[in-house]
Formats: structure tokens, sequence, C-alpha cells
């Protein structure tokens, strides 16, 4: 049996029309999960994950409770392997997956606060007025300074610190763009848009923390089977107190996911599992721990083989 294992949740980013279809068609046990979170919803979250269209998968307040669904879906089919996690973690959304994964909130409970968490990122700013772009090879420190440069024109902050040499950075359309030239003129290889439709992890995003405050406190919370590596601090966390002050601290702050990713490698961490659609975060963290075992659970072959890998 494999041993040192971590289980980690995709975000924003990872969303794609058909996600999670394969596992559905080929586990009819996956149908309740889809049915209770369509009944929270108010729509079906099946058709939306399976059929689209991409327009409205890639608006934030349906991107969220999609990509948890498919997530705890996928969830689902690798508990029975018996694994108890050293640790749990998520990147920005995912962090909500991760909660379920390790008993810290229902999965009901989950569904009904991402729709509300998406909506109220969604009403936080104007439509069209945000922008969010990937920076390739820069470091940490000349990202945090075109941003501050490109402040002159706007809210820009970076959102994402995902590995060395690759930073996200979001906020007002105009501010990003001018970091984006800025970061162009001190050696940036590339500048990616990505499809995220508002600029998450910013302090544009506190009118939207404050909002879901409430909504976290009208939750039952539980202390956690396996400590959460949570994205503001990268710090690891286990008690049902702890959980809510993190995920309000969260939307305003930065996703420190190299730092995650490293705090679970001191913890033990040999062998990471990404549970839900795509491999976004074994591509990162490839990067970051190069001597990592990377395992995914997104369709029936890669389940099968991650089963396989740690039976």
């Amino acid at each position: 049996m494999t041993l040192g294992i971590g289980l980690v949740f995709p975000g924003q980013g990872s969303q794609s029309v058909g996600m999670g279809k394969a596992l559905y068609d080929a586990h009819p046990l996956l149908k309740p999960i889809y049915d209770e979170a369509s009944t929270v919803l108010g729509y079906d979250v099946a058709e939306l994950c399976f059929a689209g269209p991409a327009e409205r998968l890639n608006r934030t307040e349906f991107t969220q409770p999609a990509l948890l669904v498919s997530s705890v879906a996928a969830l689902k089919l690798f508990e029975p392997v018996g694994i108890k996690p050293i640790a749990v973690a998520g990147h920005s959304l995912g962090e909500y997956s991760a909660l379920v994964a390790a008993g810290g909130v229902s999965f009901r409970d989950a569904v009904g606060l991402v729709q509300k968490r998406g909506r109220y990122m969604s009403e936080a700013v104007a439509p069209e007025t945000g922008l969010v772009a990937a920076l390739l090879g820069l470091t940490t420190e000349v990202v945090k300074e075109v941003c501050h440069r490109a402040s002159s024109v706007g809210i820009v902050a970076p959102a994402n610190f995902n590995s060395a040499g690759q930073v996200v950075i979001a906020g007002e359309k105009a501010a990003v763009e001018r970091a984006i030239e800025l970061a162009k003129g001190q050696g940036c290889k590339k500048a990616i848009p990505l499809p995220v439709s508002v600029p998450v992890h910013t302090p544009l995003m506190q009118q939207a923390a404050d909002r879901l405050t409430k909504d976290l406190a009208t939750v039952r919370w539980s202390d956690l089977s396996a400590p959460l590596v949570n994205n503001a601090e990268a710090r690891a966390i286990s008690r049902a107190d702890e959980i809510q002050p993190s995920l309000v601290r969260q939307l305003p702050s930065s996703v420190l996911w190299e730092n995650t990713v490293q705090t679970m490698g001191r913890m033990g961490v040999r062998t990471f599992v990404e549970i839900g659609p795509g491999t976004v975060l074994t591509g990162l963290i490839r990067r970051i721990l190069p001597d990592a075992k990377l395992l995914n659970v997104n369709d029936p072959k890669s389940l099968d083989a991650t089963v396989k890998a740690v039976s």
C-alpha cells in the first residue's frame, strides 16, 4: 500500500463541459449526489456539467457548485479504498471540496455555500470590469512589484502563487492589462487570460467575504478527520472553530498554493491524489515537489489506475 497520501481538489479554471460524465455513466451510485445538489441549487447540475453551455458553466456562480459536485462525486468512488490521508487541500473553491472530504461540513451545506459564494463574488464587481491572467517566468517579487506599479490605474494584486514562475494576477481590467505590459518588460515569458469571470483573491472580494461570513455562521462545522492545509496562510488546521475564519480570509487573500504543497510535503505527504476535473494541480505539484508521486481521479481509467496504485 502506498503511504503518505494527500488529497487535493481543483478550483476554478479546471471546469470543462462534459466533466464527470464518464464516471457518472459508469457508476449509477453517483446519481443521488447530483440529484441532491440539483435540489439545493434549483437547476439540473448534471446537465450543466455534462452538456453546458460553456458560457454558463464558466460563470462563477455556476462554476463553483459544478466543480464541487464533480469533485465530491469522484471522491465517493475513491473513498471505498479506505485511505486515511495525512492532509487535504483545495485550490480556492477546491478548499470546500477538501472540507467535505475531511468531514468538516456536509455535502449539502457545502453546495449551498459555494452557490452563495459564487453569487457574492460576481456581484462584488460590475460585469466585464475584471480580468484574471497567469504570468509565467517571473519571480514572486517581480510580480508583486509590477502589481504595485500598475495599481496607479486601478486595483490589481497577485491572486494565486501557484508554483515557481507561475503567478496569477487579478483585479480591475485596466490595471491587470497595465501589469501585463509591465511584466512583459520584466521578461515575462507568457501572459494567459483565464476563464474566471471575476477578479478572485484580491481586495475587490472583501465585500463578498463580508456577506459570506453570515452564511458560514449558519452552517454546522465539525473537527476534521485529516488536517486541511489552508490557502490563506498555507497552515494546517483541524478544529471546527478554525474553519470559518479561514474561509473568510481566503476570499480577499492570495492563494498560497506553492507554500501549501510544500507544507503538505513537510507533513509527510509523498503521494498527491488530485480528485475532480482536470489535472491542473498535478502539473503545479510536479514543479513544486518533483519527487512526489502524482495520481488523479477524474474518469474511469484514472480511477482504476489510482486505486491499483494505492491498494
